[in-house]
């Protein structure tokens, strides 16, 4: 397996792991993600690829086609009047194809963004799942992940 920065040209198969998260995330919140929706148009998928603020990797199987993908953006408050001054990379967001779940690519990825961060310079690693993905929550526990902070809701 090969884990890259990703590129134009794997832009179709990024789509389509785009569309399998939003279909989770549509049967879990049906009153909030919307059915078959784009998460990016094309062009925003392009510009994304090729900002560095943004990285995006993908993980290629030996034919190079991507298995995955991890988008992150870097943060930092500067002069915050409360927060400290350190970078983050946060993953928004991390998708292995469901046909290859359990070959450890997601594992992969994830440790490449780790390995990414600290060469960057980050201080951590932050990143956000829904509730309803509880198949994330525990792959994101087992890489030894822990809350940061919670969001809540109540319907009205």
């Amino acid at each position: 397996m090969e884990i890259r920065r990703a590129e134009e040209a794997d832009m179709p198969r990024i789509e389509e792991l785009l569309r399998q998260v939003n279909l989770v995330h549509h049967k879990g919140r049906p009153d909030l993600f919307k059915y078959g929706a784009r998460k990016y148009t094309d062009e925003e998928l392009r510009v994304l690829i090729h900002d560095d603020s943004r990285p995006i990797f993908v993980a290629l199987d030996g034919a190079g086609t991507v298995q995955g993908y991890a988008f992150c953006i870097f943060q930092q408050y500067v002069n915050h009047n409360i927060m400290t001054d350190i970078k983050t990379l946060y993953i928004d967001d991390l998708c292995v194809d469901e046909a290859c779940r359990g070959q450890h690519i997601g594992t992969a990825l994830y440790r490449h963004v780790l390995d990414f961060a600290r060469a960057s310079g980050c201080y951590n690693v932050t990143l956000n799942v829904w509730s309803l993905n509880e198949s994330a929550m525990k792959f994101y526990q087992a890489q030894g992940l822990k809350p940061q902070k919670v969001g809540m809701e109540v319907l009205l």
